[in-house]
């Protein structure tokens, strides 16, 4: 089967982009069954978390230290009735953990 560049729309900014022979060629092998929808700028800018929920997208959430009482942020929703630590005091419970073994 021989491919031909084709030029497709990128669905998030309307640009047109190349979809190489060789690329289509790597879809048919693949068996991927969608063409692609985005440009290569709009995928790396989906793809390193631009938005909540897409890969790579990740949650701060503000709240306050369990053990000092600091306000602090950390990388996921506090789930109610779990303490939540700062970094400092994180470590410091870590360590403390590493000795007891």
């Amino acid at each position: 089967m021989e491919f031909q560049d084709r030029f497709l729309k990128c669905v998030d900014c309307g640009a047109e982009f190349v979809f190489t022979a060789g690329e289509q060629q790597f879809y048919h092998e693949k068996e991927f069954r969608n063409e692609p929808k985005r440009c290569k700028p709009c995928k790396n800018k989906r793809h390193s978390g631009g938005e909540r929920g897409s890969p790579g997208g990740r949650v701060e959430t503000t709240a306050t230290c369990s053990q000092c009482g600091v306000e602090t942020t950390v990388p996921f929703k506090p789930t109610q009735g779990r303490p939540v630590l700062c970094r400092q005091c994180f470590q410091q419970t870590r360590a403390g953990q590493r000795g007891a073994y």
